[in-house]
């Protein structure tokens, strides 16, 4: 079973929010389509509090997150969780 993360709104182009569950290491992100929209989440395996912490307080979070996590699946094994918000998938 998927576990609910809570989701922070970050400034980004690319990234809607992004959670930290510490319990089991898993960073989550809901990603923006062209339109700055909410749309995919993701969660991202083995990440740990002061792996997350730098993300968070990183300059730009999106190039962070395309530096430093997402080239590196062997470390970071992701799962799609949903492609779209449930408010986004009510309205379609």
């Amino acid at each position: 079973m998927t576990r609910i993360i809570a989701m922070d709104s970050v400034e980004s182009s690319q990234i809607h929010s992004i959670g930290h569950d510490a319990e089991t290491s898993t960073l989550a992100i809901r990603f923006k389509n062209n339109a700055g929209e909410p749309t995919s989440l993701y969660h991202y395996a083995n990440v740990d509090v002061d792996t997350f912490s730098a993300f968070k307080g990183a300059e730009s979070i999106g190039s962070h997150f395309y530096k430093n996590i997402k080239p590196f699946k062997g470390k970071y094994p992701y799962e799609k969780i949903e492609s779209a918000p449930a408010a986004a998938q009510e309205q379609a």
